[in-house]
């Protein structure tokens, strides 16, 4: 039996869903709950998802918020080792980034 989680995820209150275009990767986060929002806008900051994705995105991270829709887009440059056609990669097309971003635990 696997030990239970203490901490809520970022999962426990946002879906993610990811792209590609080129050697970019694009992520979006969505509230689950119009309430948790402004939890999601002051705590997931492109530096936050640039730390959680080092070592695999070489490029920037932009943040664009979308409250209209609970949603955090972030853009990813050189996140893809070269882009589906030329990567080498396990998952060139980089929509594994989602699930993992999904396991960052929540602030107390």
């Amino acid at each position: 039996m696997s030990p239970a989680r203490s901490a809520r995820q970022l999962g426990d209150i946002a879906i993610a869903r990811s792209g590609d275009k080129g050697n970019r990767a694009t992520l979006a986060v969505i509230a689950l709950d119009l309430a948790d929002y402004p939890l999601l806008e002051r705590w997931l900051t492109a530096e936050r998802v640039r730390e959680a994705y080092r070592g695999v995105v070489r490029g920037g991270v932009v943040r664009h918020a979308l409250p209209h829709l609970a949603a955090l887009l972030f853009v990813m440059d050189e996140a893809l080792a070269g882009g589906v056609t030329r990567s080498l990669a396990l998952d060139a097309h980089g929509k594994t980034l989602a699930s993992a971003l999904l396991a960052l635990p929540l602030p107390p």
